[in-house]
């Protein structure tokens, strides 16, 4: 089979796995690649054709070793018809647990039949100067490996003469999922200080969590603890003052010093 257009599925509010699945993309080597964005809070009432013909690469974060609940919930919305595809997740190299099993099994109940899926490091969202987490990542070397990894793809969808020729995928993780923690009612602040009201929290936030008028004012309850707002703020302003984040940053940028490398599975 011969693949001629890639349509990039993903929740990325930090942009890492865009970055993995685009770099995958490009060893594919197809001249059309389209993009479906779940990330924006639009994405969570958006309707989605059922797709066919499209061969898709699916990705999206993981938090706390499992696929990111908001991005699952918006998964959970596509309908495919035995489309064949790639499936990703990106951790902040501490683990990825049952993230990508988790994945498998929900893009085939969707209608999709992975082909080949990869666990990729990306820089965690709680990574700052003082806690640094896989600092930029994924880099060079890892958008490489994402690009070999759609060469090793691409050649392996050339010898498939049929979608009924596709073995099952298999990847690590256990069923039942490892259990998701609540997460505490917190969510990051804005420093008066050095606010400006530009709203770009507002705008980059996936869970439409956050409102700027004469202050920034951020629902808890929506927060997802991706980081999103903090890293895209061009003044520095947004910051986690809880102190339940600031002890999980600290302990997992002792933790998880080693690198980890991408693992995939073709």
């Amino acid at each position: 089979m011969n693949i001629k257009l890639v349509k990039l599925i993903y929740f990325s509010p930090t942009k890492t796995t865009k970055q993995v699945i685009e770099s995958i993309a490009q060893g594919i080597q197809v001249d059309t690649v389209e993009h479906l964005d779940l990330t924006p809070p639009g994405a969570k009432t958006q309707e989605f054709g059922e797709m066919h013909d499209e061969f898709v690469i699916i990705g999206t974060p993981v938090y706390g070793g499992r696929v990111a609940l908001e991005a699952a919930t918006r998964l959970h919305r596509l309908k495919a018809n035995k489309t064949p595809g790639v499936i990703v997740v990106v951790y902040g190299n501490r683990a990825y647990e049952d993230a990508l099993l988790e994945l498998r099994n929900l893009t085939e109940e969707a209608g999709f039949i992975p082909v080949a899926g990869g666990a990729f490091v990306g820089e965690h969202s709680y990574s700052n100067e003082t806690t640094p987490i896989a600092c930029g990542r994924p880099d060079a070397a890892d958008l490489k490996k994402a690009e070999e990894f759609g060469t090793k793809i691409r050649e392996k969808m050339r010898h498939i003469r049929s979608l009924d020729e596709i073995p099952p995928l298999l990847v690590p993780g256990n069923f039942p999922y490892k259990e998701q923690r609540n997460r505490p009612k917190v969510s990051p602040i804005s420093q008066e200080t050095l606010c400006t009201l530009c709203g770009t929290c507002a705008t980059v936030c996936p869970t439409g969590s956050i409102s700027v008028n004469d202050t920034v004012m951020t629902d808890p309850n929506g927060c997802i603890f991706c980081c999103s707002c903090i890293k895209n703020c061009p003044t520095q302003a947004r910051v986690f003052e809880a102190l339940t984040i600031k002890e999980r940053a600290e302990r997992l940028s002792k933790d998880c010093r080693d690198r980890k490398e991408p693992e995939i599975y073709v």
